[in-house]
Parts: structure tokens; sequence; C-alpha cells
């Protein structure tokens, strides 16, 4: 029997985004803040911009887990906003540096397993 090669569909992948404004006027908020930022890595983000953080999932499932360990981790105060698209949306993302059009990330090559 040949052997099937399975393509992951641009619809089926995501990208999940954590958006965010956290105070840091105080020595306590900007605990919070970097107890945030350090979740956000340790859950496999990286940073796009400041406070726009992204990471890609292979499925829905797999975003939904994430966002579950997002919100029961987080800051008191502030605004967390977190979004998803598809890897197919997130290619189509113009990227600027100046008035220079780059290329936005990609998709992991293989799927990660923790």
């Amino acid at each position: 029997m040949p052997r099937r090669e399975y393509v992951l569909s641009g619809y089926r992948g995501m990208w999940l985004f954590a958006m965010f404004d956290l105070p840091t006027d105080t020595k306590k908020a900007r605990k919070h803040y970097t107890q945030f930022r350090k979740l956000l890595l340790e859950e496999g983000f990286s940073m796009l911009q400041y406070s726009v953080y992204a990471r890609y999932c292979a499925s829905e499932d797999h975003g939904t887990a994430h966002r579950r360990r997002i919100r029961a981790s987080l800051p008191p105060d502030g605004q967390v906003r977190l979004v998803a698209i598809t890897d197919r949306q997130f290619g189509k993302m113009d990227v600027f540096y100046g008035k220079k059009r780059t290329p936005c990330e990609e998709a992991p090559e293989q799927l990660m397993l923790f």
C-alpha cells in the first residue's frame, strides 16, 4: 500500500495572538507583567511587536488549550486580548520595516510535541 503524505491545510492551522496592555507603575504590577510575559514565552509564543505575541497552533483544539491556560493565569489588572486567525489569513499579512516590505513569519515545518 502506498505511503500517504499528510499536508496541513491553510485553514486548519491557526495563529493565536495575545495582545495586552498591562500596568507597570508599581513594583507589584511590573512583577505581574513579567510573569504574564514569561507565561506566553513558555507557551511557545514569540514577540511580533511590543505587547503583541503569537504562536502557531496545528488545530483549533490546540489553540483552545493554550487559551485556557492563558485565561487561568491572567494578571489582575490591565487588558489582554486573544484572537485566532487561520494560517492562510496570517500568510496574507503585510509586514513593513520602514517602507520596505518583508515576509511574515512561517509556520513551523513540523509539529512540535511537548
